[in-house]
């Protein structure tokens, strides 16, 4: 559904992407982990369009995006920190992001289990950074869309609200839907994932499938806990 190929980002002397390939698929769940400035927001922002390559290709259904915008009709994204006007109503957001989308169906399921319309007369700067997670979760899966990209998704949530959240995604994967997460939570990672992939200095350092024995044996968890021993403190 995805394919990366010899991906390559610089800012200024910092090489945020070397030389990345990776393959992503429908209908997976895909935890993208590493030490901070590893170089996992850049990938999900170059997969957005947000950030350009200097080179490299990204294929979304076969079609290289560099030659159409259009496929980012099919993306759902939760960034780690949203940003709306801080002027505007809830419901005056969800008015423009509707017309924007200009869609006339609508997965609203966790407009409702989340109480979105319970702040839609509060405005933005009114709103918890924990509310502002819920309105932006809500958002990512209103559209129906093919992929989800959540970048740190429960950060701030309460944990009903993360539990809705994490129902969600369990259950849009069996609709065929691709999700790529990154998470520092590793029991999300064991709850969600079926494979995961470690970033360091912008390289692929490990690409792997979730172990379940291992996630039984509390060996998946200690496994993580020593990569970013060794590429974080090193």
């Amino acid at each position: 559904m995805i394919k990366i190929s010899r991906l390559n980002k610089t800012y200024n002397k910092l090489k945020a992407l070397d030389n990345v390939d990776l393959f992503f698929e429908k209908g997976e769940i895909v935890a993208l982990l590493g030490p901070n400035g590893s170089g996992k927001t850049t990938l999900l922002k170059s997969i957005l369009g947000l950030v350009l390559p200097e080179s490299g290709d990204i294929f979304v259904n076969g079609k290289n995006i560099k030659r159409d915008f259009r496929y980012r009709e099919m993306i759902g994204y939760m960034p780690q920190t949203a940003s709306y006007p801080e002027n505007l109503k809830v419901e005056e957001v969800l008015k423009i992001i509707k017309d924007i989308r200009n869609k006339k169906e609508y997965e609203d399921e966790l407009m409702k289990e989340l109480k979105i319309e319970e702040m839609y007369c509060k405005k933005i700067n009114a709103l918890s950074q924990g509310m502002k997670q819920r309105l932006s979760a809500a958002l990512t899966f209103l559209f129906d869309s093919d992929i989800i990209i959540l970048d740190e998704p429960t950060a701030g949530l309460d944990p009903a609200s993360a539990d809705y959240l994490k129902m969600k995604i369990l259950k849009e994967k069996t609709k065929g839907k691709l999700i790529i997460v990154t998470t520092h939570i590793i029991s999300e990672v064991e709850e969600l994932a079926d494979r995961f992939i470690f970033m360091h200095e912008g390289r692929v350092k490990i690409e792997d499938g979730i172990d379940k024995l291992k996630v039984q044996n509390n060996g998946f968890r200690k496994s993580i806990s020593n990569l970013f021993k060794e590429y974080e403190w090193s």
